[in-house]
């Protein structure tokens, strides 16, 4: 099976309370087959660093490990 990483962007009501709280109106959250993993991000970069990880695990480990 092969696994899809993308990276979506979330506004508004969308965005965590504690991202809100320290004035975040928009955060970016890493999705793995279009479900999301771990936490939501305050930047981009940050993101797509943790895209890069994901990605470079998954080809080191076989499939049928990451069910």
């Amino acid at each position: 099976m092969q696994c899809r990483v993308d990276i979506a962007v979330m506004i508004g009501s969308g965005v965590p309370a504690g991202l809100r709280a320290r004035g975040q109106s928009v955060c970016w959250v890493v999705l793995l087959n279009g479900e999301q993993r771990g936490t939501a991000f305050a930047s981009r970069d940050e993101a797509e660093e943790c895209k890069a990880a994901w990605l470079a695990q998954l080809q080191a480990e076989p499939a049928d490990s990451l069910h």
